[in-house]
């Protein structure tokens, strides 16, 4: 308590200011490295004053075995705390996870619907947006109030905001238009106006940055040809000056080395340009020593000034003060039993509820097909993503791009069927159905979910976007035979032949609704009527993307914001 920095009571940029005089130049550098967790080591942490750790890696999460449980990685990351810890000045880490929809790497944790069920395009990031509205993206930024806590009024604007122990930090990205690349195309370059950026692109930053989100993470796209992560004006000009924002930036995964070509070969001239550009601590993951010994010489030889180093860091501390990570720097355990908890579930299958999509009930306007009966005699419930749970959440579960099966804790929707159908319903499942089963058995009707299956990034690049594993022709093997209705699981939406949507007697766009498959047997049965509403326009043809419900020309199969109820035959308004 003789410094200042340890004081509690103290003012956080008196603190900072406190700190930040007591730091050598490798300490600071040091705070501005975010290295992955394979590589972290207590002696690693303990004398490089390492800033953050994070769990990430094509198998994602990164944990030391499969399944590993809450109380697990409380175990782990407070063992790097105290490595942290003892360091000369005992700053604390920031644990990084990417949780785009649950803390997917804990294994019992619930899986939240993707964003998309919560926006969708052509791009194979698509779910990680909520919509192609930006009006509808910057409603949803309340969701960094939800992480964060919500700033009391008159809050200083700009500033981070954590409320309390129960809260996380929050990091708004991927700066800025990188769902608006040509083609869409991961990474790719976003050609627009500054005007058009920020009327489209940057418009919910200003709503994050108000709630007080911590973090903003630059995008691995260009704008105009010009890589983000090297674009000065935009993160230090607008971001920071225009917009006020006072958390920190930081780079995304090796994101830095994409400023050379080959990927990182003139480290050097990477680091330099992302650091004056205005990135605060930089993704390193692996190779943090040579990272700390290149800006050391960088910063030494004034290719970076010591001004921006020390911008970094204060952005850095003003995050860790402002989180209360110098007074509780670790996990508290009594939040461990919550994980996967029966109140997180509940919300999770409202959520599911919520975000489905009803594009069609029924093949007249007189005789709607859903609600379905629960006391039917007999019903067939089939496809490829009837009883998967890892198809039904997606990328980002258990690993980055994610995987089949049941992968997780959950409800499949053949889970979530026989839980809520009669006693006396018989309820018949084959992946495939064969030829004997449409023949031979009397069926009330048929459930099919088909769709795409698990991928983030760039695995998930499509430039045809059919239904996967043959679905359009499942569908209609079905549908030809047996009343149905269809439920598909996607990040985005897909070609839907014209003769498979009039077969169907109805059709639910489910997204990628998460673990909890109970929410979407609520609405299918009647329990619950349809709310959703297409964030996105649903393509009659691929040739049709990009869309744009402000062109003459705009034609889909259905419009943004459609969406029909089970009792009523008119869209949603």
């Amino acid at each position: 308590m003789d410094c200042m920095y340890k004081n509690p009571n103290a003012q956080i940029e008196d603190r900072i200011k406190d700190l930040l005089s007591r730091m050598t130049l490798k300490e600071k550098i040091g705070q501005m490295t975010q290295i992955e967790r394979q590589v972290a080591t207590p002696s690693n942490l303990r004398d490089f004053s390492i800033g953050s750790i994070l769990s990430a890696g094509p198998a994602g999460g990164s944990m030391t075995f499969e399944n590993a449980l809450s109380s697990d990685w409380a175990d782990m990351v407070d063992r790097f705390q105290k490595g942290a810890l003892e360091s000369r000045l005992g700053i604390p880490l920031i644990y990084g996870i990417d949780a785009v929809h649950g803390n997917n790497y804990v294994y019992g944790a619930t899986i939240f619907p993707h964003n998309v069920g919560l926006g969708a395009t052509r791009w194979g990031r698509c779910y990680e947006g909520y919509s192609e509205d930006t009006d509808i993206v910057r409603k949803m930024t309340s969701t960094v109030s939800g992480l964060q806590g919500k700033p009391p009024e008159g809050y200083p604007k700009g500033y981070p905001f954590l409320a309390g122990r129960n809260n996380v930090i929050a990091c708004a990205k991927h700066f800025v238009g990188d769902g608006g690349t040509e083609r869409g195309i991961n990474e790719g370059n976003t050609v627009l106006s500054y005007d058009d950026l920020e009327k489209i692109h940057m418009a919910p930053y200003p709503d994050c940055i108000s709630q007080g989100v911590c973090t903003v993470m630059a995008s691995y796209s260009s704008w105009n040809g010009r890589k983000l992560h090297a674009d000065r004006f935009l993160l230090t000009e607008v971001l920071k000056d225009k917009l006020g924002f006072k958390g920190f930036v930081i780079s995304d995964w090796e994101g830095i080395d994409e400023l050379s070509k080959p990927c990182g070969s003139n480290y050097h001239y990477c680091i330099s340009t992302a650091v004056n550009a205005g990135i605060d601590m930089v993704m390193v993951p692996f190779r943090f020593e040579q990272f700390l010994e290149d800006l050391t010489f960088l910063v030494e030889s004034g290719e970076v000034l010591m001004s921006r180093i020390d911008d970094a860091v204060e952005r850095i501390l003003r995050v860790k003060f402002v989180a209360g990570l110098f007074e509780y720097p670790f996990s508290d355990r009594s939040l461990l039993d919550t994980v996967g908890c029966r109140l997180h579930r509940e919300l999770a299958r409202e959520a599911v509820r919520k975000s489905l999509v009803l594009l069609k009930n029924g093949k007249s306007p007189e005789k709607p097909f859903l609600p379905l009966d629960r006391n039917a005699k007999r019903i067939l419930v089939t496809g490829s993503h009837a009883d998967d749970l890892g198809y039904q959440c997606g990328g980002w579960t258990k690993t980055k791009y994610g995987v089949s099966g049941r992968i997780i804790i959950g409800t499949t929707i053949l889970d979530a069927i026989k839980e809520v159908v009669g006693d006396k319903t018989e309820v018949i499942y084959e992946q495939s159905p064969s030829a004997d089963t449409l023949a031979t058995q009397d069926f009330s009707f048929a459930i099919v979910a088909i769709g795409e299956p698990a991928y983030a990034e760039s695995t998930g690049y499509n430039s045809e976007l059919v239904i996967p594993f043959n679905g359009n022709n499942v569908l209609s093997t079905v549908a030809e035979r047996i009343p149905t209705l269809a439920i598909l699981i996607s990040g985005r939406p897909l070609v839907l032949e014209p003769h498979v949507l009039e077969n169907v007697d109805a059709l639910v766009a489910a997204w990628l609704p998460g673990s909890e498959g109970g929410g979407i047997a609520d609405v299918v049965f009647g329990d619950y009527d349809f709310t959703g509403r297409l964030p996105v326009s649903w393509f009659r043809r691929v040739e049709q993307l990009p869309m744009n419900p402000a062109h003459n020309a705009y034609d889909p199969l259905f419009p943004l914001g459609f969406g029909l109820t089970s009792t009523k035959r008119t869209p949603l308004n």
